[in-house]
C-alpha cells in the first residue's frame, strides 16, 4: 500500500504557558489516503481550523511529525515549509477570497503562472477544471457576476490549479444555502476522486459529512472517528 499523502503521527500542539496554557492536540495522529475524502466535524474552538493549519504547514506543532506526501516536515525551515505547501497543498476558504477584476478563468490561471506554468497550458488547465465543477459557461465572468455557488467552484478550482495532492477545506458550504451546499460538496468530491488528491474538510454540516468517506472529531487532543 502506498504512503498517504496527509499523515500526522503523535502532534502536539498547545496555546499559552503555565495555568493558562490551553492544550487543543496531544498525540494526535491522522491518515488520509489518496483519493480520500475525511470530513471533520467538532464543536467550535475543539481546535478544527488548529487541526487544517497544522495540515496545511501554516502551524508548527510543538512535537510530533506532520508527513505531506511522505516527506517529514519537522526539520523544515521557513523556507522549506512554503516551498512544500505552495507545491502540494491546496486550501479552500468558507469564504471565496477570489479577486474581484479578473474573470473566473483569470482567477484559477493565476496561481499556475505564479508558479510558473506558461499561459497556455494554464488556461487549459484552468478550463479543464472549471468544467469538472460545472462552471465552464461562466469562465468570462467576474465574480460579481457569478452566483454564491458559482464563486466557490471557482474557488475549488483555484485551490486544485497546481495539482496539490493535499486539499484542505475550512467550512467551504458555510455561506451557501442547502442545496448549493450539496452541489458544491459533490463537485469538490468529484474532483477529489479524480485529482487523486487527500482531502480534509472541515463541516458542521452533518448531512454533508455523512457523504466522506469517513468522519473524524477531536476529543481529548486526539483525532478520532467520529460516531453520528
Amino acid at each position: 500500500m502506498s504512503k498517504p499523502h496527509l499523515r500526522l503521527s503523535g502532534v502536539h500542539r498547545h496555546y499559552g504557558e503555565g495555568d493558562r496554557m490551553v492544550r487543543v492536540l496531544e498525540a494526535a495522529d491522522l491518515e488520509v489516503q489518496s483519493g480520500e475524502l475525511v470530513a471533520l466535524v467538532a464543536p467550535s474552538g475543539a481546535g478544527k481550523s488548529t487541526l487544517l493549519h497544522l495540515c496545511g504547514l501554516l502551524e508548527s506543532p510543538q512535537a510530533g511529525e506532520i508527513e505531506i506526501v511522505g516527506q517529514p516536515t519537522s526539520k523544515l525551515g521557513d523556507r522549506g515549509r512554503t516551498q512544500l505547501r505552495r507545491s502540494t497543498v491546496g486550501y479552500v476558504y468558507q469564504f471565496h477570497h477570489l479577486l474581484p477584476e479578473f474573470t473566473a478563468l483569470e482567477n484559477v490561471v493565476m496561481p499556475q503562472i505564479i508558479a510558473g506554468k506558461p499561459q497556455k497550458a494554464a488556461e487549459e488547465r484552468s478550463m479543464e477544471l472549471l468544467d469538472l465543477l460545472g462552471v465552464a459557461p461562466r469562465a468570462s465572468h467576474r465574480p460579481a457576476e457569478l452566483s454564491g455557488g458559482e464563486q466557490q467552484r471557482v474557488a475549488i478550482a483555484r485551490a486544485a490549479a497546481n495539482h496539490p495532492r493535499v486539499i484542505l477545506a475550512d467550512e467551504p458550504t458555510g455561506n451557501l444555502d442547502p442545496e448549493t451546499s450539496d452541489l458544491v460538496f459533490e463537485a469538490l468530491k468529484s474532483l477529489i476522486r479524480n485529482e487523486g488528491a487527500a482531502a480534509l474538510i472541515a463541516t458542521h454540516n452533518y448531512d454533508l459529512a455523512r457523504r466522506a468517506d469517513r468522519i473524524v472529531t477531536i476529543k481529548n487532543g486526539l483525532v478520532v472517528a467520529h460516531t453520528v
